[in-house]
């Protein structure tokens, strides 16, 4: 008698109708339980049929329910950022401190005054919500908020050079991460692209010979993310700012990172702050919510009073508004800075300023916890990140872990829960403490003995 083996695979039904069929029906529910078995199935009866033997139904259910797990896992989970790179453009950028998680939950738990004034009681603007607090803290006129700081670039030559010409640098038309070109987004912008100078030297004199009828604006893109070095020049923003106004023309500033805090006080290179920028007399000035600045992601465009007024009337403007969250988180993060609290209450703040020895003690903490001879501190070094202060580092110690194979552990690290994004440095794994939160100290060091064991 010819035995088909695929006769001997369960009906869906069958497997439904099992205890473990039912509860995992019970915890992922019914459609998607079904779906999972017939896709298992699917895949047992082509191996059957390629010659293999069909598995138990125990088998078959434990394959199911990974394939759910699997299903239900979301894409956007949680990590532990070992590496030292503080603002981690593919690990989120900047964690948001305490309070402006908090604010986030409030208005995220019920309705509020997003676009509501209560004094009269009718409708009001969002952008009035971070405006005042951004004002006083950079001496702007005026503030307006948008999604990110590629948007609000994309705002100001809209809005403000459209069909028109903009002048730039040649040293200055960056890249930024993903793809996304300066002059990309100044022709999608409508604005003419005028091209000044040269890579590593542009001066006043280019400026103003490249001047016409048809120059709306200068534009200033900050080296946010690479340095030029050696045989360089460019003229300082006041003298620009000199220039463009004796023309009557705008100048705009994307200063990208958005400090508001003097990074040369933490052992770091100056980064430029918007104040500097609204003092020097930039007429408008866009940075990012989510690097330096330590809040949520946000494009943010400070200036003059007439010229925001303008941007927050703007078709584009609809397109690229923030939302209660974003604008909740700002507004909380803001407030540490008129505190004078953000180095101790902003974690990107916190991680650039944390001490040394505090460092060095979470790492030793962190090797004794292991078995004998399997990690050492030792001296590294931490980044900012984020396309800020390119080139620059902040002195750490580092757990480092030998092993005969460092991409292997720094996989399984990953394969964890919650993962564990460790760096290779030669042939070793290395863990820096400055931007594990010391909260995840504990399972950090579960997922590090397991992983160990694992390779012993």
């Amino acid at each position: 008698m010819n035995d088909n083996p695929l006769r001997r695979l369960p009906s869906v039904d069958a497997l439904l109708q099992t205890s473990r069929g039912a509860a995992l029906r019970a915890g992922y529910g019914h459609g998607p339980t079904v779906e999972a078995i017939r896709h298992v199935l699917d895949e047992i009866r082509l191996g059957v049929m390629g010659g293999e033997e069909p598995p138990d139904w125990e088998s078959i259910l434990e394959r199911v329910e990974a394939e759910l797990v699997e299903r239900e896992t979301p894409t956007l989970r949680p990590v532990i950022n070992a590496t030292g790179v503080i603002i981690h453009t593919n690990l989120g950028r900047a964690l948001l401190s305490e309070e402006a998680r908090d604010a986030m939950l409030q208005v995220a738990a019920g309705y509020s005054t997003l676009e509501y004034d209560l004094e009269p009681g009718r409708r009001g603007s969002r952008f009035v919500h971070a405006e005042k607090l951004l004002s006083r803290i950079t001496g702007a006129e005026a503030a307006m908020v948008v999604n990110n700081n590629a948007a609000a670039v994309m705002l100001i030559l809209a809005g403000l050079a459209r069909g028109r010409e903009v002048i730039i640098s040649r040293g200055q038309l960056v890249e930024i991460g993903g793809g996304f070109r300066i002059p990309d987004v100044m022709r999608q912008s409508g604005a003419k692209l005028v091209e000044v100078g040269t890579t590593n030297r542009t001066h006043l004199r280019d400026y103003r010979d490249a001047i016409s009828e048809e120059t709306a604006m200068i534009l200033r893109a900050h080296h946010s993310n690479f340095k030029i070095v050696g045989f360089t020049s460019e003229p300082p923003i006041g003298e620009l700012v000199e220039l463009g106004h004796e023309h009557g023309l705008i100048v705009a500033e994307d200063l990208g990172s958005g400090a508001l805090l003097d990074t040369a006080d933490y052992g770091l290179d100056h980064e430029p702050m918007a104040q500097e920028s609204i003092a020097a007399g930039v007429d408008v000035v866009s940075f990012s919510g989510d690097k330096l600045l330590g809040g949520p992601q946000a494009g943010i465009i400070i200036g003059r009073g007439e010229l925001v007024e303008r941007l927050k009337r703007h078709p584009f403007t609809r397109a690229v508004r923030p939302d209660k969250l974003c604008l909740a988180a700002l507004s909380a993060t803001l407030g540490h800075y008129l505190r004078g609290e953000a180095v101790e209450k902003i974690p990107v703040w916190r991680m650039i300023a944390m001490p040394i020895a505090e460092i060095s003690g979470r790492a030793e903490r962190w090797a004794a916890s292991l078995p004998d001879g399997m990690a050492e501190v030792i001296a590294g070094e931490s980044t900012v990140g984020g396309g800020s202060l390119p080139g620059a580092t902040l002195p750490t110690r580092l757990l480092a872990i030998n092993t005969s194979s460092p991409d292997a552990l720094a996989a399984r690290l990953r394969a964890c829960d919650p993962p564990v994004i460790a760096r290779i440095e030669g042939d070793r794994v290395v863990l820096d403490p400055r931007t594990v939160l010391p909260e995840q100290d504990r399972d950090l060091l579960e997922a590090l003995t397991k992983v160990l064991a694992t390779a012993a």
